[in-house]
């Protein structure tokens, strides 16, 4: 699997002040801030501040920011106009589609359900 350096990681970069982003949250581990591409009419993303490459690469050292991170989808998602549920999509690595190898979870919600997320058959 293609592996971005830390120098050259786009949200690493945005960590880092060098690349603007819509910030939603801040603290010392966790970064969220609005996807650049929304899919729905709440979307965004919530990164750990220290590079992880994927969520296959992640360890049990990485588990507090981790865990970090999906108790702050909740508030943050109705903070952000959807009370009434979420989604959460974690892409991994080539199967999973993941474009940015920074591990990263997507936050989508809104007032109106979404649809099956994969096809029943």
């Amino acid at each position: 699997m293609w592996r971005a350096n830390v120098q050259d990681c786009i949200f690493c970069k945005i960590v880092r002040g060098e690349i603007p982003a819509k910030k939603v949250y801040e603290d010392d581990d966790v970064l969220a801030f609005h996807d650049i591409h929304p899919q729905a009419p709440v979307h965004f993303m919530l990164i750990p501040k220290r590079h992880i490459g994927s969520l296959a690469d992640a360890t049990p050292d990485d588990a507090a920011v981790l865990g970090k991170m999906l108790a702050l989808a909740g508030p943050l998602a109705r903070e952000q106009g959807s009370p009434d549920g979420f989604r959460t999509i974690v892409n991994t690595g080539r199967i999973g589609r993941q474009d940015v190898m920074h591990v990263h979870l997507h936050v989508l919600g809104g007032t109106v359900p979404f649809g099956r997320m994969l096809p029943q058959g």
